[in-house]
């Protein structure tokens, strides 16, 4: 039977020449190590880009090379566990490290997309690509469901591809020095470089792309002649620096003119206005790139703008309307009165003062192209532009985008001549900084109100936020998760990234400040405490709270104070080092490799340092569980069979520091093994009540049967087969059970470094039919999930994972394997119907919660 059954097993990995076991796994280790070491540096920059911390360009290019260094070395030793399996992280690293380089440099850096990409497409991670404005107007549609404009942004690669196509580089290269050397005249430099531009053509791809996107936008209003708003959309523009008026927008322009119009918006980058600001802000030019926007020109009724908060005022708790008949350009530009509206923050948005002026003139479409001004109907001139209606659907629209973007909203708004509301323009409102009050002066206002919790865990990044309370236990949660709540979790997962944009904060029991969520909540800026121990207990589903991560505060209810500071805080985005160091770190932050199952987990999705190091933490894990798998072990390395009080016939392998004494004997006793997982793991598996002994009786039809499924040929080799095996270290234990006709793998690596802990198991197979064998893995994902595993059922195969938790927490979760190994050994027998799932789960979390009690009593943990 054993040789039948090894032929169906197959021969695994194949042979090959490798290092020995105990090699391969000081490689391991350097991987955590090092992997460590890069979710610090990450956390390092980040912090930098608070505001907290002086740095210079030495510090950016030091680190920058250490990042560098330890990546490639990640690279090296996951080489070293599968060789030539991942030589595609080879390609990666050498994209993002040339980017950040060429970053360094001094060169202007632009990524390598198409030269048109439709709003549908575009999320704020492509600010670079299609400047701010496209960037932030595509995300309140994409995002938050709002209307805009169907539009087209003409990507910055578009722009250098123009600049190049004419030969303009070297030129405006020449003309900008000398304007900043004082021999030409701000006024001279911007003639001469406009009229290269103006004179210039743009190159066939670029056209032809045009065409491509003029042609989407009549499918979707369903027209065939278009008149278009073209605007600008510089990399930087509508963000922290929002270059307010510098550059052109050209209204209610016909489609034929789109390539002069864009020709006439590149060419306002370089207006003797945007060069004075730029060079006032501390731009150099090659962090200069333009995109345009095209977009469906909006023949408005009426419009304005929306202030979310009063700037020179925010202590009122209002928010401020503009209003005027027709278009708003002249709103926004200050050049007519307009009626004003001050409304309450709080629900319903009731008007607490209205300002109704004469408007004797509005602007309009012309007919052929362009605006122009028409008289108002005398009946419409002292008439409020605004419904109550009207207002409440801007203020909801306005809290809505302050609640995404985190910060008050500068927006400019629309209704449509049938009187729906389209939002145009959205960018942060900068807040007057005489309001800014010291820490000492907050925590004097907020006496007053209730304090949920204070100083539990630590802040993995700081900010103030409020919202509702939403609990998230798995995927579908966060598939759900509403705008503007604050996400509270047993743990930290990368996996949160999914919501981290519509989260207002972020509060953990679990977790460390150099993990994977905590890079990304640093890269949102979304305030976060990790490690409170004691969230999940304190907070309620749907409570309202606010977040304090400056002081490590949570208040029951709304802080008005807080959130007053939060939005006055005064930008430290002014030098050009701060705006370096943001942009390297968009190529060394950004997690897009969140789940470790998706079919797109592969090197050459990756983007970022981040995702390398990530990819290489699952590969190597997943390499080692493999070695193990197929017995790549060092010959060398002592093995002992163990004495245990329940027959395991397991053989122990130490390969160093998993067992407390050197004997001569070839028995171990398990007080002998030191190996942290491998005790937890044993005690559990030992636990009264857990182990059943007794005799069971299965049909031949079905164990013939389950033999031939469970026997894959792709399972393992023949080595494997009889054999139950423990490789242990003092922190790593991989165990291979084979219990009857059903296979447990267990592989966990339990240290002090949060970071580096991990717990998987694997249970596969049995004696019964496909029935029974699915109802009791059934069981066991059912009862790994209510420990935080994150669980993968498959047929009669259930994989368990669970990471990055503190030793003794992890250690509980080894020892709940054990008793899981120990209760499903004939489990599958006993599960005649469905309802036996639930009847088990229940016995199961029944006999833990004996042994905790009993533990208790004798003072064990």
């Amino acid at each position: 039977m054993r040789d039948w059954a090894g032929k169906i097993f197959g021969s695994g990995r194949g042979s090959g020449k490798r290092l020995p076991f105990t090699a391969l796994f000081s490689r391991f280790q350097k991987i955590l190590e090092l992997n460590n070491r890069v979710l610090e540096l990450m956390a390092d920059m980040g912090d930098k880009l608070g505001g907290d911390y002086v740095f210079d360009r030495q510090y950016i290019e030091s680190t920058c090379q250490q990042m560098s260094d330890l990546v490639s070395k990640l690279i090296y030793n996951l080489h070293s566990l599968a060789p030539r399996k991942y030589l595609a992280l080879n390609d990666a690293f050498s994209r993002i490290n040339s980017e950040i380089e060429e970053e360094l440099a001094g060169r202007l850096v632009i990524p390598h997309t198409d030269y048109v990409m439709r709003y549908e497409l575009i999320t704020r991670d492509f600010a670079d690509v299609v400047g701010g404005k496209n960037a932030n107007i595509a995300e309140l549609k994409n995002q938050l469901g709002l209307e805009i404009p169907d539009g087209f942004a003409i990507t910055t690669r578009a722009y250098q591809s123009f600049l190049e196509h004419n030969n303009l580089v070297e030129k405006m290269d020449e003309l900008t020095k000398s304007w900043s050397e004082g021999k030409l005249s701000g006024k001279d430099a911007s003639d001469n470089i406009q009229s290269l531009i103006l004179s210039g053509t743009v190159p066939h791809k670029t056209r032809k792309a045009i065409e491509n996107g003029l042609a989407h936008l009549q499918e979707l209003s369903g027209q065939k002649h278009l008149n278009l708003a073209i605007r600008s959309s510089a990399r930087g523009e509508d963000t922290e620096h929002t270059f307010a008026g510098q550059y052109l927008s050209l209204l209610n322009q016909p489609q034929e003119n789109i390539l002069n119009c864009y020709k006439e918006v590149l060419a306002s980058t370089y207006s003797p206005s945007a060069m004075q600001y730029r060079q006032e802000k501390g731009f150099r030019e090659q962090e200069i790139a333009m995109a345009v926007a095209c977009q469906n020109m909006i023949n408005a009724s009426k419009s304005g703008v929306l202030y979310t908060l009063d700037p020179l005022h925010p202590e009122r708790d209002v928010l401020l309307i503009t209003a005027t008949w027709g278009l708003g350009a002249p709103v926004v530009s200050g050049k007519v009165r307009a009626d004003q509206y001050t409304v309450s923050r709080e629900p319903p948005y009731e008007t607490t003062a209205i300002d109704i002026v004469r408007k004797t003139e509005s602007l309009v479409p012309k007919e052929g192209g362009g605006c122009e001004i028409q008289s108002v109907p005398q009946e419409l001139q002292t008439s409020a532009c605004l419904s109550d209606k009207e207002i409440k659907e801007i203020a909801e629209a306005g809290f809505l985008i302050e609640r995404y973007f985190k910060k008050a909203q500068d927006i400019e708004w629309a209704f449509d001549q049938n009187g729906k509301l389209i939002i145009l323009q959205a960018r942060q409102l900068n807040i007057m900084r005489g309001f800014t009050c010291s820490l000492e002066d907050i925590c004097s206002l907020v006496e007053g109100y209730t304090v949920i919790f204070a100083q539990k865990g630590v802040i993995a990044q700081n900010g103030i936020g409020s919202g509702k309370v939403f609990m998230v236990e798995d995927d579908k949660d966060l598939e759900r998760f509403p705008q503007g709540a604050i996400l509270v979790a047993r743990q930290t997962s990368p996996r949160f990234a999914k919501a981290v944009r519509k989260a207002n904060g972020i509060i953990t029991d679990i977790g460390s400040t150099t993990g994977h969520m905590a890079t990304i909540a640093r890269e949102f800026k979304v305030p976060t405490i990790v490690n409170t121990g004691i969230a999940t207990e304190r907070l309620k589903p749907g409570q309202l709270v606010t977040l304090d991560a400056e002081a490590n505060v949570v208040y029951a209810g709304i802080v008005k104070e807080l959130l007053y500071y939060r939005f006055s805080e005064e930008a430290f985005e002014e030098t050009y080092e701060y705006r370096l160091l943001r942009r390297i770190l968009k190529k060394i932050s950004p997690l897009n490799l969140v789940d470790h199952l998706d079919r797109n987990f592969v090197p050459q999705a990756c983007r970022s340092f981040h995702d390398i190091t990530r990819f290489i933490h699952e590969k190597a894990v997943e390499e080692l569980i493999d070695l193990n798998y197929h017995h790549h072990r060092d010959p060398a390395a002592p093995s002992r069979k163990l004495q245990s009080e329940v027959p395991l016939d397991l053989v122990v392998i130490d390969i160093g520091g998993g067992l407390t004494e050197e004997t001569g004997s070839e028995t171990v006793r398990p007080e002998q093994i030191s190996s942290i997982p491998m005790q937890a793991f044993l005690s559990g598996l030992n636990m009264p009540g857990f182990w059943s002994s007794e005799p069971m009786s299965v049909d031949f039809g079905s164990f013939m049967s389950s033999l031939t499924r469970t026997f894959s040929s792709n399972l393992a080799s023949p080595k494997f087969i009889g054999q139950n095996l423990a490789v242990i270290s003092r922190a790593y234990a991989n165990i291979s059970l084979r219990l009857g006709y059903h296979f447990n793998m267990i592989d966990a690596y339990i240290s002090e470094n949060i970071n580096d802990n991990y717990a998987y198991f694997r249970f596969l197979g049995g004696v019964t039919d496909q029935t029974r064998r699915s109802r009791r893995v059934k069981f066991i994902a059912q009862v790994l999930a209510k420990q935080d595993f994150r669980v993968d059922l498959r047929g009669d195969l259930v994989v368990g994972r669970v990471k990055k938790l503190a030793l003794n927490v992890m250690k509980r979760k080894v020892h709940i394997i054990g008793q899981l190994v120990a209760f499903t050994r004939q489990l599958d027998i006993k599960m005649d119907s469905d309802h036996h799932i639930e009847r088990f789960v229940e016995e199961f979390d029944r006999l833990m919660k004996k042994n905790d009690r009993a533990n208790k009593m004798e003072g064990t943990t």
